[in-house]
Formats: structure tokens, sequence, C-alpha cells
């Protein structure tokens, strides 16, 4: 019996019916989504209908894979009235150079109101080997170095408790985070802009599960952060 209800609790938490974490709508009133090629085709006007604004759409990942959904999702995005901004997945066994290049090309100019590009940094559907800190660090700089010089905005680091605890806890790094905390509020990275509280949401628009984030700051706020693309070049 109890093998039988841990199954269907598992199978629950899995397929989105069950969250950890409900932040308070009052307290977090900016809310987002992110998505991928994984998604599959998302019904954007039913997602912005559900409260969501803003909207993290996969772009690119490594120095050569570019995911096939991001211009549909960015257009159809756009036009449901969402903030949209591109995200990369980083990997451990390419330079870092060569992957912000990819990035820039998946992603196009900066536009003028959009949110700041964002590195997913984290070791789940990584490379297997896990290379040392400095070296990680010294290709993460180079990545930003990248995106700097084409005019972007400073990029927000995605990162999971494990990778913030290998490469980034004690660094100075001052980047805006992104926090993946999917079991309470986050409680590492200190101060930071984006929280993901949940890997297994369900929002009407999206077939099965889907990520679901939270803004750290008020809708003014938010829109101070997307109102100012570039860097000025």
């Amino acid at each position: 019996m109890g093998a039988v209800l841990l199954a269907a609790a598992y199978v629950l938490l899995d397929r989105g019916f069950v969250r950890f974490v409900h932040p308070s709508w009052r307290e977090y009133p900016v809310r987002g989504v992110d998505v991928s090629h994984h998604n599959g085709r998302v019904e954007w006007p039913r997602i912005a209908a559900a409260g969501y604004v803003f909207a993290y759409l996969k772009a690119s990942e490594g120095a050569t894979w570019r995911d096939s959904t991001f211009l549909r999702n960015r257009a159809e995005a756009d036009r449901a009235g969402l903030v949209t901004g591109a995200y990369h997945f980083f990997t451990l066994c390419r330079p870092g150079r060569d992957q912000a290049r990819n990035f820039v090309a998946a992603m196009g100019p900066p536009a003028p109101v959009s949110l700041p590009p964002a590195v997913d940094l984290e070791f789940g559907g990584n490379c297997g080997e896990q290379p040392p800190r400095d070296a990680v660090l010294a290709e993460l700089a180079s990545f930003v170095a990248v995106l700097d010089s084409a005019g972007y905005p400073p990029a927000v680091f995605y990162v999971t408790k494990e990778f913030h605890r290998a490469y980034l806890e004690g660094q100075p790094v001052t980047n805006p985070l992104w926090v993946r905390s999917v079991f309470g509020r986050p409680r590492f990275g200190g101060a930071w802009i984006f929280w993901q509280y949940a890997a297994t949401g369900r929002v009407a628009g999206a077939k099965g599960r889907i990520d679901l984030n939270a803004f750290n700051g008020s809708p003014a706020e938010f829109r101070r952060i997307t109102e100012s693309r570039t860097t000025g070049r």
C-alpha cells in the first residue's frame, strides 16, 4: 500500500498537480514562464490571460545548437503582450566565446524593450566532466564579454544551488541572479532578481509541465529593467 501511495504521489508531482511552493501573488505580482522546444506549441494568449507577463525563451545551447521554437515563441509571445527574453544553456565542454557567438546570432540585435539575456548554469543535462572552478569562471567571463561587446545589458545568471556552490559561491559575481528553488524560498546566492519556483507548473495554454517564475520587485521596477536594454554603445 505504501509503495502504491508513493508511486501515486510521484505521478502527481511529476505531472504538476502537486507543488511545494506557492508564492503569494501579492508579494510577487510579476510572474512569468520559461520554455524551450520541450514544451511544444504554447498558446501565448492563454498564458497572458492567466496573469503571466514575461517569458524567457530558450534560444541556443553550446557552440552550435539553436532552439527551433525560439523565433516562433518570441513572435507569438510578443503579440500576446508578454515581455520576452532569450536564454542560453551553457555547456561545460565548449569555449565560452564560441557559445556566446552562437547565442548572439540566435537572438539578433538587442531590442528596445525586452528581458536581459540569461545564461542557464546547471549540471542537469550538461557535460559529464566538471572542470575546475577557475576554468569555468574564465569561460563564463569570455561568454559575458562577447555579450557586452555586442551591446547587450548585463546577462542574468540562472543558477541551481549545486552549480552556485561549485562555481559561484564566494566569487565577486555582479551579474543579476535568477535562482532555482522549487522546495522553498531561495536560501543561496544572496540578492536575486528572478526566482524559478516551480519546474512542474500547470498553466492554461501549455501542454503538460511548465517552469514558473517570479520577479523580485514591483511592476514599476520590472518596467525599469526591461526598458533600458542596451549598454549605450
